[in-house]
């Protein structure tokens, strides 16, 4: 990375550099709304990015906030992309990935919950890593008892279908190389799922991912997650990136398993019933047969796009 320093105390040159596209890093901070919180985690990031010797920014998209986030967040210094309409968490994230200047993006909340403090951990472990996840000690956000099963399940199916462990899914603190991430933008959504997907992108791709404990603090504010509505589209979130990078992980155990019925529902047609095979026997053979030849088919388009 090339040397630079921010000084803390002058913002105007927080980017170390003649080429203002030029920058080691960026952190990405998506906001709605957070005027009373993103002072508070400016001036952290600030105070831990100050200390190290690579070139950095801070960059804010503002989604169409209603409060003075934005101008709070210019006050200190940091770069601000406004967003003429609200898009979602995931829409801001997306477009602070296309508009950062750093080849590492480190990417948090902006209501307080994750401490900057951290940043310094993900940092080391690159280049060997493309993305480096948050793993957070304890659930703090509102709704404890509704959030920590449902995340738990998800989390145990996106274990199941990616085929190796998720110690945190959907965390919100993470850094990644910014040139990988922005081929897969396109399946990112735009609203609460996207960290899911950027971390479930990475891992299906082959791309090297790993975790590193991090704090996690109540957060600055009202929380803006909707437990039900939210929890199943992070569900329907890991099915969807499952099937786009690897099909044989969905279409496979489903296949095996209409096949598996169609058996057993045959032995019982023979040995109970001592009718014959039975007509929802062999649509259950058939459906199960036709179900793995899709899983192949959607795995040999995946493994030519890749090749391409």
């Amino acid at each position: 990375m090339t040397p630079g320093h921010a000084r803390a105390d002058t913002p105007s040159t927080e980017v170390a550099s003649t080429d203002q596209r030029a920058v080691d890093i960026t952190v990405l901070l998506p906001a709605w709304n957070e005027e009373a919180a993103v002072g508070p985690v400016i001036r952290e990031v600030r105070a831990v990015m100050a200390a190290r010797p690579e070139s950095y920014e801070i960059l804010l998209v503002d989604d169409a906030s209603t409060d003075g986030t934005a101008a709070a967040a210019e006050a200190l210094g940091a770069r601000v992309v406004r967003r003429a309409l609200q898009g979602g968490s995931g829409a801001s994230r997306k477009t602070g990935v296309r508009e950062a200047r750093g080849a590492l993006i480190v990417m948090m909340d902006t209501d307080g919950s994750y401490d900057a403090a951290d940043i310094p951990k993900l940092l080391a472990m690159f280049p060997r890593w493309d993305q480096v996840n948050g793993d957070r000690a304890s659930e703090k956000g509102t709704l404890k008892a509704l959030r920590v099963p449902a995340k738990w399940f998800i989390r145990r199916i996106a274990i199941l279908l990616a085929g190796r462990h998720i110690p945190d899914l959907n965390t919100g603190l993470k850094a990644f190389k910014r040139e990988p991430m922005l081929r897969y933008l396109w399946v990112v959504p735009d609203g609460f799922s996207c960290v899911t997907s950027m971390t479930l992108a990475f891992m299906t791709n082959g791309q090297a991912v790993t975790w590193v404990p991090v704090n996690y603090r109540p957060r600055i504010g009202v929380s803006k997650f909707r437990p039900f509505r939210d929890g199943a589209r992070y569900l329907a979130t890991v099915v969807r990136m499952v099937t786009y990078f690897r099909p044989l992980r969905v279409f496979g155990p489903l296949g095996l398993l209409l096949i598996a019925g169609s058996v057993a529902k045959g032995v019982h047609d023979l040995m109970v019933v001592e009718k014959g095979l039975q007509e929802s026997t062999i649509v259950l053979s058939v459906g199960g047969l036709l179900v793995l030849l899709l899983g192949l088919l959607a795995d040999l388009i995946v493994a030519q796009k890749k090749l391409q």
